[in-house]
């Protein structure tokens, strides 16, 4: 019981929460139970409790939308999770830092296992709200867990100055950031069910943009959220003139794609399709294997036959504009690829209107706010229901709206040129530090933090 609360508390450190000052404090008393015998069982417990408390919208925004039947995926996929800590803690809880090393291996890996891949519940995101996040512009995400287990080993041997620059993290000063540009940002606030359904959306949008406009420059940009309209508007030119719109189209071209198109001028200069789809909402994988159980679940669920979405190849910029949908928010290489093919600034469209009421919609904007962090950039977010925001380079939000309603948000922006450690190096130095801990962290006497 004790493993499974301090599991829970940890999970209460993590977005969307303002308890990340205290991550180390509940890892440090689980690092001390996981050098003990039984400690595979303890890591299990504990598993389940972060990631049922982590996790626990994903019951509670499903039932809200599918009823009761929406609940049954959930209990699989924390009690796979746990098991992976479980699996990690039996081989490597003992009391040297080889641990900290294969916490690092496994998250990198759950963030790349292919058709699962699933990068939710990193450690690192307990900084989000700390000045300190700007170490992500060095090492991403990757690099705040690194500190975080760090310092919580340090605190469970007993080394408790490590508190004095874990605060500093949460004390340093962070520089202006300029913001000379302007865009709107339209939350249209459409339920989605309705709009599969066939709810006509154009018209919302076209109202909402049409009544900011006079607050937009004549070299501004509008940014339309996820899947917002089924196609552009034929007389968009007429009353949007020479702005830019970046917007999230249901588009039909050879299948379902989630695209996202750059319009100016009277034309479509580039369009996107989203690459990294999600696992049973926008494809099924193994189908030919599964594709009963899926039958069954789209007739409960009054769904129809689903069909798979189609990909985009790789992640490429509109112009300046670094496009990229939903999901992929929570995907580090995404962002950074975008950066590293040229984009000046990143524009993230979603709908977290499929969170429901939970708290799963804050949660993936806190950790989307990384990205702009990352790759040194801007980041302009519109969302069909919020957190539709603006986000600095340094991580701050500038300016935000709010979720549940319609409306537009005058939202200030740079657009910026030049590339960080991160988006230089991406991972690799901080897996390289993974795997030499992994090595070379067995325990040994008289070392200071051994």
């Amino acid at each position: 019981m004790a493993a499974f609360l301090l599991g829970a508390a940890l999970a209460l450190t993590a977005p969307p929460f303002a308890w990340g000052w205290l991550a180390p404090l509940p890892l440090a008393l689980l690092l001390r139970r996981w050098w003990e015998p039984g400690r595979g069982r303890a890591a299990f417990l504990a598993g389940l409790g972060y990631w049922g408390a982590h996790l626990v919208w994903l019951p509670q925004s499903f039932a809200e939308l599918f009823g009761p039947l929406g609940v049954l995926p959930f209990v699989p996929m924390i009690a796979a999770e746990a098991g992976f800590w479980a699996l990690l803690v039996h081989l490597l809880g003992g009391r040297g830092l080889a641990l900290v090393g294969g916490w690092l291996f496994l998250d990198y890996l759950r963030a790349h296992l292919g058709v699962l891949a699933f990068p939710w519940g990193d450690l690192g995101y307990a900084l989000v709200e700390a000045p300190g996040r700007m170490l992500a512009a060095v090492g991403g995400v990757y690099l705040l867990t690194l500190v975080v287990l760090l310092v919580a080993y340090a605190l469970a041997r007993g080394r408790y100055w490590v508190l004095v620059p874990w605060a500093l993290l949460w004390l340093v000063p962070l520089p202006e950031s300029p913001a000379p540009e302007r865009a709107l940002l339209v939350q249209g606030a459409i339920d989605p069910l309705q709009k599969v359904e066939g709810a006509a959306s154009e018209q919302v949008y076209r109202e909402l943009t049409q009544q900011a406009l006079a607050a937009l420059p004549a070299g501004g940009l509008v940014v339309w959220p996820e899947t917002a309209v089924p196609r552009l508007p034929a007389d968009l030119a007429d009353w949007l003139g020479p702005r830019a719109l970046v917007a999230g189209v249901a588009a039909y071209d050879d299948g379902y794609r989630n695209r996202v198109v750059w319009w100016q001028g009277g034309e479509v200069r580039a369009v996107y399709d989203k690459v990294r789809l999600v696992p049973f909402g926008e494809y099924f994988p193994w189908r030919p294997l599964l594709g009963w159980v899926y039958g069954y679940f789209f007739d409960a669920f009054g769904l129809g036959p689903l069909a798979d979405a189609r990909p985009g190849e790789r992640p490429q910029p509109l112009g300046p504009y670094g496009a990229y949908v939903c999901y992929e928010s929570v995907f580090p290489g995404v962002a950074r690829t975008l950066v590293r093919e040229g984009a000046q600034l990143l524009v993230n469209v979603s709908n977290d209107a499929w969170f429901g009421p939970s708290f799963g919609g804050a949660q993936h904007f806190a950790m989307g706010r990384l990205r702009a962090v990352e790759t040194g950039r801007w980041l302009l977010r519109a969302a069909n229901d919020g957190i539709t925001a603006a986000i600095d380079p340094y991580g701050r939000v500038s300016e935000r709206l709010e979720r549940g309603r319609a409306g537009v948000l005058v939202a200030s922006y740079a657009q910026l040129s030049g590339r960080t450690p991160y988006v230089r190096w991406g991972d690799a130095p901080v897996l390289a530090a993974a795997l030499l801990l992994l090595v070379f962290g067995r325990p040994v006497r008289r070392r200071w933090f051994a």
